[in-house]
């Protein structure tokens, strides 16, 4: 077998995997919630059954209701306030791309979310690693090789963005890589955070911004061209400046733009079928930007509310896409060289990992 061939399921499994767009409050066990809701007192869970509680998640998400996708958030949000408890949550994350076969991950997370009983955000941000590093180290014993980065998002309709930036060059060095904004697009361009990012620029810090993930073209164009944002998060949207009226494709001044400057789309493509932005995987534009060759990378967005994982996101692509081997790697090595960690860290992982794994598995 080559890489030219169709992956199995099985072997999808157990393909390494890079991951960029992940939320460690959309990626929680349905045990842990129930666990650390109890320890606390919690009270406004839907279920206290595991399985009823996953189905729960999943299927607020899938109502169409932005009331109920929210309230989703509420409940991992609430048993994410104090250090112990972020540090499993954390660890668990880790230990469960790991067994995904997730070799890098950058997971993102608000930290001021996490503040609501007292925590301070160095205190959320020391946890996070902290969880991070378990996870890494647990998952090494079991033989499975992770690496897990922190990426700190500001919420864009709260404005306390600044603080997170600085947590971001302050643990730079100490398991953080990067800065992100989340939440509503709508109302909240990314110009009304401008001095943040200037900020992260003057200290040549990293950063990725959802766009164009529900709003269109305008987020995106605001997040390249004046905030300055290296990737971008979703920029599903990106389709809606190219014409395929003619015999083909033509991209519009924008998508060119970010196809010329290979910039890096983070796309999540079973989150997207929640919030609308495609009807069917089949319809989805990350088929078709993968032809034209624009940079994408496969993410799984919230792994909880959305049921999914990176190789249930692998192997939908290779059954409505006819992905091979081929694409999968390259949709990895995509996502490694967009990385936020040093170019030859991200090198070694291409080099030594990623493709000599994808030739052993293809050739079986």
């Amino acid at each position: 077998m080559s890489l030219s061939n169709k992956p199995s399921v099985e072997q999808i499994k157990r393909l390494p995997k890079a991951l960029l767009h992940d939320h460690l409050d959309g990626g929680l066990r349905p045990q842990t919630i129930i666990d650390i809701a109890e320890k606390i007192g919690y009270k406004k869970l839907p279920t206290h059954d595991p399985i009823e509680l996953g189905k729960w998640f999943e299927e607020s998400c899938n109502s169409g209701s932005l009331v109920r996708y929210l309230e989703t958030f509420s409940h991992t949000i609430a048993v994410m306030q104090t250090q112990e408890s972020i540090i499993q949550v954390a660890r668990e994350c880790a230990i469960d791309l790991a067994n995904d076969g997730v070799v890098y991950a950058e997971v993102r997370g608000a930290p001021e979310l996490f503040t609501e009983q007292g925590l301070s955000i160095d205190q959320v941000v020391e946890a996070t690693t902290e969880g991070f590093k378990q996870g890494m180290a647990e998952a090494a014993k079991a033989g499975k090789i992770i690496r897990v980065e922190s990426l700190l998002c500001g919420m864009r309709q709260a404005g306390r963005s600044q603080e997170a930036a600085e947590a971001v060059v302050k643990y730079r060095d100490n398991g953080v890589v990067g800065f992100d904004i989340a939440g509503p697009e709508d109302g909240f361009p990314p110009t009304k955070q401008l001095e943040t990012f200037e900020y992260l620029r003057r200290e040549n810090a990293h950063f990725t911004i959802h766009a164009g993930e529900a709003y269109g073209l305008p987020s995106i164009w605001e997040a390249i061209q004046i905030c300055g944002a290296e990737r971008l998060g979703h920029g599903v949207r990106i389709i809606d400046d190219i014409d395929f009226s003619g015999a083909t494709p033509k991209l519009g001044r924008l998508s060119s733009y970010v196809r010329d400057r290979r910039i890096p789309l983070e796309l999540c493509p079973t989150s997207n079928l929640q919030t609308g932005a495609a009807k069917t995987y089949k319809e989805h534009p990350i088929g078709v930007l993968a032809k034209l060759r624009f940079r994408i990378t496969l993410n799984t967005d919230n792994r909880l509310m959305s049921n999914t994982s990176m190789s249930h996101e692998m192997a939908q692509c290779v059954e409505a896409f006819d992905w091979k081997f081929v694409d999968l790697q390259r949709v990895t090595v995509n996502a490694l060289k967009s990385s936020f960690i040093p170019f030859e860290e991200r090198l070694e992982i291409i080099e030594k990992v990623v493709k000599p794994a994808y030739l052993a598995i293809a050739a079986e």
